[in-house]
């Protein structure tokens, strides 16, 4: 009896392409970019973000918060923060070349609730897979340490995106002439405790103002805010 034996490809059927790189999570909840600032503006009014927390120190503070949401608070800048626009992206040249981390204009929201909004100053993807901020500041003071407000911006943003770290930088100025030829920086780890109380006030100012602004004014006949589910553990 005569065995035949099978073809052999020329190729190796096994080998396939390999599948391309996985988009990391917070790449898929981009709601606007400050390029297109009409548009961004009117994505953070619509929720709770990094400048609004900040000053969320304690429980008392939930009501200036929504007050400011509810009829915006009239400050439309000054000499200091246009200092500070003008000086940012030279800084942000300086953290790419020193840490690798690319300045970045989006806003995104967290993975679990979309009226949670965060627009940091860098983000990088690290190769195992972490992500990094940088967050940007201009002072004329010489800072000791981080002021806590700053701090508060910070945790928040690693909270919206799923960030390990964030490095802080900062500038100061005498009469908006940088003191320093490099700025400062320091890393800022996570911290799930702070997160954890923030994300319970930024909550508190999403029901207060299912309340106060039942209307949508982009959308009549919408509410506004919709009030977080209650959860007595969290």
């Amino acid at each position: 009896m005569t065995v035949v034996q099978p073809m052999l490809s020329l190729w190796d059927d096994d080998e396939t392409e390999p599948a391309p790189p996985r988009r990391p999570a917070h790449e898929t909840r981009v709601l606007a970019d400050s390029t297109d600032r009409i548009a961004w503006l009117r994505a953070r009014s619509q929720g709770i973000t990094a400048t609004d927390v900040a000053r969320l120190s304690s429980p008392k503070a939930v009501q200036a918060v929504v007050l400011d949401k509810l009829y915006g608070n009239g400050f439309g800048g000054n000499a200091y923060t246009d200092h500070g626009r003008a000086r940012e992206p030279e800084i942000a040249r300086w953290v790419l070349n020193e840490h690798g981390i690319a300045p970045s204009s989006k806003l995104f929201h967290a993975a679990d609730q979309r009226r949670h909004l965060a627009t940091p100053d860098g983000v990088a993807v690290r190769d195992d897979g972490r992500v990094e901020l940088c967050e940007i500041k201009t002072t004329k003071k010489a800072w000791t340490s981080i002021p806590r407000t700053y701090l508060r911006q910070v945790f928040w943003q690693q909270y919206v995106l799923g960030a390990e770290r964030t490095l802080v930088v900062w500038e100061q100025h005498l009469d908006f002439v940088p003191v320093d030829e490099v700025p400062l920086s320091r890393w800022v780890d996570r911290d799930d405790d702070e997160i954890h109380r923030l994300v319970v006030l930024a909550d508190h100012v999403l029901d207060t103002l299912a309340r106060q602004a039942p209307v949508d004014p982009f959308a009549l006949g919408r509410r506004a805010y919709e009030p977080p589910p209650y959860d007595p553990l969290r």
